[in-house]
């Protein structure tokens, strides 16, 4: 009898461990699907020095995690078998008050775990803390609700919603907000960086590849906070270069008679209050830069593709396609929206 209870043990804790290590595996192999091209951007998923080193540290902790993990509950599962309600037997059984072995093991083991983390962790911190050394951009990041503006000091450009970088260069951030609390973040290519009013982050990234990066503010900021949205582009240094000569450039002028309606309605209403245009009248310092606008690939905070069906849905209603938006509804009739947008459209 005693020999069948030992089998029947035993069986139980085979079929236990198969079924934790088909957990383990099974969400060990799930991790690089949550990283699949059709989800959204994931730190699982870097693109970038530093969001490959926050992954790696995730990985540790992870595999760290299943392993206590299965060990606890196979524990759990043995006990619950092992020591299970049995018919009352003709001897009592022994009475067992502690284990000292096991008590230093159960306390000594998770102290080394905590210790090696913390050991990797401050290494990961150090790895973040050292920046390339491969001609760095300088960008300064504000924060707006609900949009991101970028100065890039360095080459006297300023704009909004994209902000493009050239693969294989460290790209030096100073994050600061104008409003608000905000948190900049592109999971692909950093960490989260706080955006605080009167106050300057510093903060880096490095594309290793040309591609489009999406990111999100990571700080509850109000009512459009989910609508406040990153887009990195990066770009190889020729085509980076272009873009820079294209944006010191002064903005394109007219070229049809719907555009240059379009630039007399612009000039002589509200807008002219709040964007500015490089080398016009324009001048404003409550919303984005217009000078390029055509050439951006989104628009309201990266809220929709640039596209005229988009820009005319945002014109006519900013407030009613985005919660709390501070542009307000002008109450456009259908042909100056028409003519703005081929202004703004010609602005590439």
């Amino acid at each position: 009898m005693i020999w069948l209870q030992r089998k029947s043990v035993r069986r139980a804790m085979r079929i236990v461990a198969v079924l934790l290590s088909l957990f383990t595996i099974a969400l060990l192999t799930a991790v690089p699907v949550l990283a699949g091209p059709n989800t959204p951007p994931s730190t699982l998923d870097p693109k970038g020095s530093n969001a490959a080193t926050i992954a790696g540290l995730f990985n540790i902790v992870l595999i760290i995690a299943v392993v206590v993990f299965a060990i606890v509950e196979g524990l759990l599962l043995f006990s619950a078998w092992r020591f299970r309600h049995k018919p009352a037997g003709p001897v009592e059984p022994p009475q067992i008050h502690g284990n000292t072995r096991f008590e230093l093991a159960w306390t000594i083991v998770p102290a080394l775990i905590v210790v090696s983390l913390f050991v990797i962790t401050l290494q990961t911190q150090q790895k973040l803390d050292n920046k390339g050394s491969s001609e760095p951009i300088n960008v300064k990041v504000i924060g707006h609700q609900w949009w991101w503006e970028y100065q890039y000091t360095d080459l006297g450009i300023t704009t909004g919603t994209d902000l493009v970088i050239p693969t294989g260069r460290t790209v030096n951030l100073e994050i600061t907000s104008i409003d608000v609390i905000h948190s900049f973040w592109i999971p692909q290519l950093n960490g989260k960086t706080d955006a605080i009013p009167n106050h300057i982050n510093t903060s880096w990234l490095e594309a290793a590849q040309p591609g489009t990066y999406f990111g999100q503010c990571a700080e509850l900021c109000g009512a459009s906070h989910a609508n406040m949205r990153i887009v990195v582009i990066a770009k190889d240094d020729a085509d980076f270069q272009a873009w820079v000569a294209a944006q010191q450039a002064g903005p394109a002028q007219p070229s049809t008679a719907d555009a240059t309606a379009g630039q007399q309605v612009f000039m002589t209403g509200p807008c002219v209050g709040c964007h500015s245009i490089n080398g016009t009248a324009a001048v404003g310092k409550v919303g984005p830069n217009l000078t390029h606008f055509g050439s951006r690939t989104s628009i309201a905070g990266g809220m929709f593709e640039n596209t005229p069906g988009n820009l005319i849905r945002w014109l006519s209603n900013p407030p009613g396609v985005k919660p709390g938006s501070i542009m307000p509804n002008l109450h456009l009739n259908p042909a100056d929206i028409q003519k703005l947008l081929a202004y703004l459209e010609s602005l590439q």
